[in-house]
């Protein structure tokens, strides 16, 4: 099986250089470690429908919902992971797309497990395309990296003028409660982005890079001893960006903080971004919802509904 030209080009990434041994048990990229899956949403008669949908195992979505009563003519789609998490030698590719006008929400099913690695490494490769006036959110649950995991994953975002995207990366520090040793004990996490136009225009690229016993993971600027980290991109028109700026308030307590956030503007008027740190996945993920809230009012009209409780 040919790999995409995406997957070759992560292979060829520097940080990979000291993982390309094969695995004992499969070989990397064998058969069933290609995960492939298109998503395609579309205005049908009005309203925005999943039109578009190809999956190869170990990803699946089954269908789009309609569950959120704050905004019920969003369809909702939940990517599984039916391989039980990221193991060494997967190769992933995510490709969606909104066309003119439509609106969708992309999470994950739960968190993104990235397994114990004792060969090579795992990749994931996702292309997002926005067509004029459309919305997106895709939100997906925490990455996990387990100890001595090596994880890679690009996300290429095609964006029109007038559309608006949420896109979000939230991380773990590790297992905290399994091991001390749990704790940022990853070889490698690699997460970038690049963000341009339709007409080729580059916007920005941001990359992250955590390896094996990184002395500045806890430096102040960075983590500062916190475990939960998320880095949502609110990719919206100037005017809807600077609005959201207004109405969200800097999170940064003088005693003993929970979760730090807070926001800044992109490149080239691309919108706006929110880091926030925290002691625990559900305070990093209040602050997220609070950012998430402003955004699709300001951008749709609409609010979040209630967080469920096993949430």
């Amino acid at each position: 099986m040919a790999l995409p030209e995406q997957l070759v080009r992560l292979d060829a990434a520097r940080e990979l250089r000291d993982f390309k041994d094969e695995p004992a048990q499969m070989r990397a990229a064998a058969p069933g470690k290609v995960g492939e899956l298109r998503l395609g949403f579309s205005l049908r008669n009005g309203r925005s429908v999943l039109h578009d949908l190809y999956r190869v195992a170990p990803l699946l979505v089954q269908q789009a919902l309609y569950w959120d009563e704050a905004m019920p003519d969003l369809p909702i789609c939940s990517i599984i992971s039916v391989g039980g998490g990221i193991l060494q030698g997967d190769r992933y590719t995510i490709d969606i797309r909104v066309g003119e006008g439509a609106c969708a929400h992309v999470t994950s099913q739960s968190a993104n497990r990235v397994h114990r690695m004792d060969a090579n490494y795992a990749s994931q490769h996702q292309t997002v395309t926005l067509e004029a006036g459309s919305y997106l959110e895709y939100l997906p649950d925490f990455t996990i990296p387990y100890r001595q995991s090596r994880f890679i994953n690009q996300t290429d975002i095609v964006i029109a003028e007038d559309a608006t995207a949420l896109y979000g990366e939230m991380m773990l520090a590790g297992r905290k409660h399994h091991l001390a040793e749990e704790r940022f004990g990853l070889d490698l996490l690699s997460v970038a982005v690049s963000v341009r136009r339709p007409d080729g225009r580059r916007l920005f690229a941001e990359k992250i890079l955590i390896e094996k016993n990184d002395p500045m993971v806890d430096a102040p600027a960075v983590m500062r001893g916190y475990d939960a980290f998320a880095n949502i991109m609110c990719l919206t028109p100037p005017p809807i960006a600077a609005r959201i700026k207004e109405r969200f308030e800097t999170c940064f307590p003088a005693e003993a903080p929970r979760a730090i956030a807070g926001v800044c503007r992109l490149p080239n008027e691309a919108g706006l971004m929110l880091r926030a740190v925290g002691v625990e996945t559900y305070d990093v993920r209040k602050e997220v919802r609070r950012f998430w809230r402003i955004v699709r009012e300001e951008a749709r009209g609409h609010t979040l509904p209630d967080e469920f409780l096993w949430r």
